[in-house]
Order: C-alpha cells, then sequence, then structure tokens
C-alpha cells in the first residue's frame, strides 16, 4: 500500500530487434574472417600454383566457390551497413538476408565438390594447360549435323562411357545435344530481353522450354524410343532413362509456370518462386559434377564448361528471386537474371569435347 511504483520506459520492440540484428551481424563478420583466413591457407596449401586454379578440377571449383563467396560477401556487406542503422528483419534488409543464405547454399555445393576431387597439388600429368582451357571457350561453329542414331547404337554404347573414353561418333552426338540445346536456351534468354525492353509479344518466351523438352525427350537417350531398339515402357525400367524422362517433364513443368506467370495467368506469389528456385538448384547441383571423376585431362576438358554454367544459373535464379522479393531493386536484378540466363545459351553453344 504504501510502496512506489517505478515507471520504466516502455520496450521498443523494432529497438531490440536492431539491436538483435547487430549482435548477430558482429558474430557473423568474425566468424566469416576466420573462415576466410583458413580458406587462404588451405587454398595455399593444396592449390600450390596459379596454374593450377585454371588447369585442375580442384583449382576450378575453387575458383567458382571464390566467385560466388565474394557475391555472398557482397550482400553481407550491405546487410551490415542496414543493420547498424537499426534496420529491421523486414524490407531491403530480410531480401539480401534471402539471397545471401541462398548463396552461401550454393557455396555448399560446391565445397562438396571439392570432398570428391584430389587436390591440386598432387595432379601433375594431367593437368592442362591454361592454353587448352581457354580452347574450350574459343566461338566455334555450332554442330547442326547429328550423326546417324543407327550408327551410334551399332558402333557405340551411347553416353556411357567416361568421357576420356568416347568414341568420336560419342563425342559428336554430345555436341550436338549441347549446342541445340543452347539455341533454345539462348532463344529463350533474347525472348526474355525483348520483354524487358517492352515487347509485349516477347512475355510468352517460357514456351520454348516445351521444344527444348521434345528435343531433350527425343536425344537423351538414343537406345530407347523414339530412336533406339527399346520400347517405351520398356526403357523406363532402365534407371538413367527413367531419370532422364523426370527431368523432361519438369522441364515442361518449369516452361508452363513461368509462361502462366509472366502472361498474368497465376499470380506471382506463390507461381513466381517455382523459376528462380529451379535455376538456382540446378546451377548448384551442376557445381557437384563440375569435374572428373579421375581428374584425367580429357574428362576435366570436357566438363569445365560446368562450372561458369553453374555459377550463370545460381546467379540467374538468385538475381530473379531478388526482382520478385524487394520492388526497388527489381530492375537491375532482373536485368542481372536475364543476361546470365542469355549467357547460359551462350556457353552451351560454344561446348567442345574434343
Amino acid at each position: 500500500m504504501g510502496g512506489s511504483v517505478v515507471l520504466r520506459p516502455p520496450i521498443s520492440k523494432t529497438g531490440d530487434r536492431g539491436d538483435l540484428t547487430q549482435r548477430f551481424s558482429r558474430l557473423a563478420l568474425t566468424s566469416v574472417a576466420a573462415l576466410s583466413v583458413a580458406g587462404v591457407g588451405l587454398t595455399i596449401a593444396y592449390v600450390g600454383d596459379p596454374t593450377a586454379f585454371v588447369g585442375t578440377a580442384y583449382g576450378v571449383m575453387i575458383v567458382s566457390k571464390v566467385i560466388l563467396f565474394a557475391a555472398a560477401l557482397a550482400f553481407a556487406a550491405a546487410n551490415f551497413g542496414l543493420a547498424r542503422r537499426a534496420a529491421g528483419p523486414g524490407g531491403r534488409l530480410g531480401r539480401y538476408v534471402e539471397i545471401e543464405l541462398g548463396l552461401g547454399i550454393t557455396v555448399l555445393f560446391a565445397a562438396a565438390s571439392l570432398t570428391s576431387l584430389p587436390p591440386a597439388v598432387d595432379v601433375r600429368a594431367d593437368r592442362a594447360t591454361v592454353g587448352e582451357v581457354a580452347a574450350r571457350f574459343v566461338p566455334t561453329m555450332p554442330r547442326l549435323v547429328s550423326p546417324p542414331a543407327a550408327e551410334l547404337n551399332r558402333t557405340a554404347e551411347p553416353l556411357l562411357a567416361p568421357a576420356g573414353q568416347r568414341l568420336p561418333i560419342e563425342r559428336a552426338w554430345s555436341e550436338y545435344n549441347h549446342h541445340w540445346a543452347g539455341f533454345f536456351v539462348l532463344l529463350m534468354g533474347l525472348g526474355a530481353i525483348a520483354e524487358r525492353l517492352g515487347a509485349r509479344w516477347a512475355r510468352h518466351w517460357p514456351l520454348a522450354f516445351l521444344g527444348l523438352a521434345a528435343f531433350l525427350f527425343v536425344r537423351n537417350d538414343p537406345r530407347a524410343w523414339p530412336l533406339g531398339p527399346t520400347g517405351f515402357w520398356e526403357s523406363l525400367t532402365l534407371p538413367d532413362v527413367l531419370q532422364h524422362r523426370f527431368f523432361v517433364v519438369l522441364v515442361i513443368v518449369f516452361g508452363v509456370f513461368e509462361w502462366a506467370v509472366r502472361t498474368a495467368r497465376l499470380p506471382t506469389r506463390p507461381w513466381g518462386y517455382a523459376f528462380p528456385l529451379l535455376c538456382a538448384v540446378g546451377g548448384g547441383l551442376l557445381l557437384t559434377h563440375s569435374h572428373a571423376m579421375f581428374n584425367l585431362k580429357d574428362e576435366f576438358l570436357t566438363e569445365v564448361t560446368h562450372a561458369p554454367l553453374g555459377i550463370l544459373g545460381a546467379f540467374a535464379g538468385w538475381a530473379r528471386w531478388l526482382e520478385l522479393r524487394l520492388p526497388e531493386a527489381a530492375p537491375r536484378a532482373g536485368w542481372l537474371s536475364t543476361l546470365c540466363f542469355t549467357a547460359v545459351g551462350v556457353v552451351l553453344l560454344v561446348y567442345r569435347e574434343g
């Protein structure tokens, strides 16, 4: 009864969130600095000399990891600045955290790939030169004529032998597939550019995914129907063919959903997120396969284009995600996504196996 009442200032939830964000940012900054120092030391120990960054699968994956890590750090730096201004977890800070997390997960894909590779310092006889790697990215005329499927089935085991042991006809078949896939992707990229420049008809560009799906259905498995002797239903009992058929269905669904979003037949949220997520996940998964199993030079040179494809796919996906999630960043993020997607088509067009 006779006690006094102590009045305390009201608790500011916004202030509490801002303080928590700042403290977490300081902890994260310290952790990233420690990881970076450790990464530099391990790179020096396991890569050896600068030419190994280009001439070995291990070195290329390190470069890929650094590029993705640098992009994540750029968003982290922006987040740190927002946190210092006591910004809450929503708005620009929240959207940047999503991209930072997504890129961080992609970095983990690249890191996982490193565990299956011999350190670059141990690879000497099978190391490619800088000139040999650069030659794989020199533009050449795409392969427009395919080897006959009957001859391929008669003389080789299509696409099942390691890259370093493939016959010329198998390499030609694979190059033809990559180049025509590149045409489809480049066509979609140019359509997306036209859409951003104001061409209303170009919003239908995702329908080109249907053409890509039809091409993959016919060409992925030359021993299966309709090109090979194995019947359609019989071929589905083979794990690799079943996987390829699943991916064809995925491409169809992918294209139809993105077309429906672009033409306002489906709402952007949540359906619009399918495209960026599949691009980002696909890019990350491609990085896990961007190496030669035994680090043979021929295998490495055949698959060296996988690394830029994975990076471009990840950037295209997360830039599109940012475009959808943060309206004020939409113009720049949208253009980055479109240009990265278009660049995937260009890289596929210069794909070479020999």
